[in-house]
């Protein structure tokens, strides 16, 4: 081989060895940066999975303890009780203040519901829920279970809820979005209207509490308002085959309380129940 091909072979061979070398180097340097973005993108989705479960845990969270209403009973402290507990016989209720069904129910039984709970013979446990709300993206069903927890909270569910139900908004409207609404619908119970009621509707105090029942509820295996059981049976639209109404409302009552004793209520508890809003003085 001559020396100037001797030259241009070691020259090739020098030239060839200092592409791949810059082609490894840029290699090594797209993996670096390939390598820096995987890490910003894998800091960035952890950042956002803590962000949303701090979030989840802010809005879900609840504690029975200290952020149910006086009052409430069950595991968690999810139920409101009317009527005495020594009653033989429960009804059990789950209603969506905004559910035009539950209003419907409530219109035709509340009074009758009322006077067997006068009479000893029943007591109500209430499931306030507010699924409806997540039908048409509305707030009223939240804010009116919030507002009835506040009334709970100062012992004045059983005349708020019946005073919500004789005034309940068509289902399209979402008219308890507005909280005034529901504040001025206070005015109609005795000793309801103070400011404590007013800041506890306003400040939505006992949403945790709300968000906890309807959780309860989608749990429940129930699937529609109003859920009424007697005694753990469903008892509406029909109970054992037979359609309710108030006559059979009562008579199905009195058959399960064959035999048991009705609970003890003073005159002037009776006249509460029966009527929850007359002026304390009439009792």
């Amino acid at each position: 081989m001559s020396q100037k091909n001797s030259s241009e072979a070691k020259r090739t061979a020098r030239e060839r060895m200092q592409e791949e070398r810059a082609a490894q180097e840029a290699k090594t340097k797209r993996l670096r940066k390939f390598g820096i973005i995987g890490t910003v993108l894998a800091v960035i989705v952890v950042a956002v999975v803590i962000g949303v479960l701090v979030q989840n845990s802010r809005t879900s969270s609840y504690d029975a303890a200290t952020q149910a209403p006086a009052g409430t009973i069950g595991t968690n402290k999810l139920i409101i009780p009317v009527g005495s507990s020594a009653a033989p016989s429960t009804l059990t209720v789950y209603e969506d203040l905004r559910c035009p069904a539950c209003g419907s129910y409530e219109k035709s039984f509340h009074t009758t519901v009322n006077q067997l709970m006068a009479q000893g013979k029943i007591h109500v446990n209430y499931h306030v829920v507010s699924f409806i709300d997540r039908n048409d993206n509305g707030s009223g069903s939240k804010n009116a279970a919030n507002a009835v927890a506040c009334a709970q909270n100062v012992g004045k569910f059983h005349g708020y809820h019946d005073v919500l139900y004789a005034n309940q908004p068509d289902e399209t409207d979402d008219a308890w979005a507005d909280k005034s609404k529901l504040i001025t619908l206070a005015k109609q119970v005795p000793g309801l209207d103070t400011p404590t009621f007013e800041s506890c509707v306003n400040n939505n105090s006992f949403g945790a509490w709300v968000t906890a029942v309807q959780k309860d509820f989608d749990k429940s295996g129930y699937t529609s308002t109003p859920t009424i059981l007697l005694n753990g049976t469903s008892a509406y639209p029909t109970y054992n085959g037979e359609q309710i109404s108030t006559a059979n409302l009562i008579k199905w009552v009195d058959a399960a309380n064959k035999g048991k004793t009705p609970a003890t209520i003073s005159p002037s508890a009776s006249a509460a129940l029966v009527s929850p809003n007359a002026s304390p003085s009439a009792g």
